[in-house]
């Protein structure tokens, strides 16, 4: 079983929430914080041909757990985006099928290491040939929330789009839209983060993923990643707000704004209807 034996290796990315939860085990109220702790854990490899490749998970506990599976993202400096987005695809699996109503982020650590360090061992021999770089994949994710209000979670959805050189746009009030687009791992990545945020209710209504090539079939070098965006750069959308707490966005000059990015398909599966 492994331990975070140094302070290094553990770092909680919540402090209010972890404030909270200390409160709430020191003198229980009603109800317990509706926030998440959040935690990051760090990690160097040390087999043979692996030293000083780190791995960091990213963990989230809901309030549910252990009943409920916890949220677990691996990033590692090692990997290419989709190498990265197939071990993530392989975790929540793994987890699926052998970690249901148990403790398991520790038991996640080691086998996140053994798989990373197995993958790691693989592909080694391979990183000198051209040929055998894996496929890198660009994805757009069309994310719908009951209603975005909070301040906190719009300077959020602003800032991780910006760090995780994400394009696309949010739009806040009721409902909530946000798009992202641009490296799969990236667009992944995001989505860990905002979906363990409190929500009414969130989901990805619409995803588009595409695999890069590394040349056409003309041996021209393939469409690259920068040219399958949308969007220039992210930005909080508003739309007319309206209503009496100024929270609802005039739908016309949304379908007016998708159409013009070349995205109108995606307003009938916002809203069941054909924009015009």
């Amino acid at each position: 079983m492994i331990t975070c034996r140094r302070q290094e290796e553990l770092e909680l990315t919540d402090q209010l929430a972890l404030a909270e939860l200390r409160s709430y085990v020191e003198s229980p109220a009603d109800c317990p914080p509706a926030s998440r702790p959040q935690f990051l854990i760090k990690q160097k490899l040390s087999s043979a041909g692996t030293e000083g490749t780190e791995m960091i998970l990213s963990c989230a506990y809901p309030s549910e757990y252990p009943s409920v599976l916890p949220d677990i993202t691996v990033r590692s400096s090692g990997l290419s985006r989709a190498q990265q987005a197939q071990l993530q695809a392989d975790l929540k699996k793994h987890l699926m099928e052998n970690c249901q109503g148990e403790v398991c982020v520790l038991a996640a650590v080691d086998w996140v290491k053994d798989s990373l360090q197995s993958l790691l061992a693989a592909i080694s021999p391979k990183k000198a040939t051209p040929s055998s770089v894996a496929q890198e994949a660009f994805s757009r994710l069309w994310i719908y929330s009951h209603h975005i209000y909070n301040k906190s979670k719009r300077k959020n959805i602003l800032e991780w789009s910006k760090e995780l050189g994400l394009s696309g746009f949010s739009m806040p009030g009721k409902p909530g839209i946000v798009c992202v687009e641009g490296p799969q791992a990236a667009c992944e990545e995001f989505w860990s983060r905002v979906k363990v945020l409190t929500w009414k209710k969130i989901m990805i209504r619409h995803r588009e993923d595409i695999t890069l090539d590394g040349q056409g079939d003309d041996g021209r070098p393939a469409q690259g990643m920068d040219s399958l965006r949308k969007f220039s750069t992210f930005e909080e959308a508003m739309f007319d707000p309206h209503g009496s707490r100024g929270n609802h966005m005039d739908l016309g000059q949304l379908y007016q704004f998708l159409n013009e990015k070349g995205c109108c398909e995606v307003f009938q599966m916002y809203f069941g209807i054909e924009g015009r």
